[in-house]
C-alpha cells in the first residue's frame, strides 16, 4: 500500500493550470518546488492509502478544501517565491 497526500496532486494540477497567469514567474525546479511546499504548508493534508492504480479513482471521488483555498495558497506562495527565490539569478 502506498500512502499519498491527496493535496500534493491537487496543488500540482492547479499550479500547472495557473502558470499562464504569471508569465514572469521563474519555472525552474527549485522555484516550482518552493511554491508547492509553501502552498501545501497552508492547506490541510488529506492522506489516502491505496493500491497502485486505484489512487486516481479515489482522488476523483474525494471532495476536499475548496478550489478557492487551493488557489489562494498557490497565489500567496508565488508572491513569496517571486520576492525571495532560492535559486541563483542565472538559473532563470
Amino acid at each position: 500500500m502506498e500512502v499519498t497526500n491527496f493535496m500534493e496532486r491537487v496543488v500540482e494540477r492547479k499550479l500547472i493550470e495557473m502558470l499562464d497567469q504569471f508569465p514572469e514567474l521563474c519555472r525552474c525546479e527549485e522555484c516550482m518546488a518552493d511554491i508547492k511546499a509553501l502552498a501545501l504548508n497552508h492547506l490541510t493534508p488529506h492522506y489516502v492509502a491505496t493500491e497502485k492504480g486505484e489512487l486516481y479513482t479515489k482522488l476523483d471521488s474525494v471532495k476536499v478544501q475548496s478550489e478557492v483555498d487551493v488557489t489562494r495558497a498557490i497565489i500567496e506562495a508565488i508572491k513569496i517565491v517571486e520576492q525571495k527565490p532560492h535559486h541563483h539569478a542565472e538559473k532563470k
